[in-house]
């Protein structure tokens, strides 16, 4: 499983830089875009090992949780990103038979409708939406 969820990682990066050059790496909506499709393509990419969409979805939680519990982020940022990678596994159940355009171009809408927040708190009230902490 280690091989598809590097391959999507790149993908997400590819993609991300293309649409959005640097802006990505900051707590803002493109970064919410990042972690949600980062999180529907290893989803989709396992899919192919595991024929089954729960293993999908929980590889892509234990992935997406060990790289936030490495990374020295700031807790509202490491709480922003876990919620996006969440709402990515979510968006995934509706998106099986989508190909990846129409994958991105969801996901790029959904972002459109991201919310802002400013504490954790805030973040509980937005279940299925993409959240992001400056502008």
């Amino acid at each position: 499983m280690i091989i598809p969820t590097l391959r999507a990682t790149k993908r997400t990066f590819e993609i991300c830089n293309e649409r959005f050059g640097n802006e990505h790496h900051r707590s803002n909506q493109a970064n919410a875009f990042r972690h949600a499709l980062w999180n529907i393509l290893i989803c989709r990419n396992t899919l192919k090992r595991t024929k089954n969409k729960q293993k999908s979805v929980f590889w892509a939680q234990k992935v997406g949780d060990l790289y936030e519990s490495v990374t020295q982020n700031k807790k509202l940022d490491e709480a922003m990103d876990l919620h996006n990678n969440a709402v990515g596994r979510i968006c995934f159940f509706n998106l099986l038979d989508k190909n990846e355009d129409e994958i991105v171009d969801f996901t790029f809408k959904k972002m459109e409708f991201a919310q802002k927040v400013s504490n954790i708190k805030e973040m509980k009230r937005f279940y299925n939406e993409m959240v992001f902490i400056e502008e």
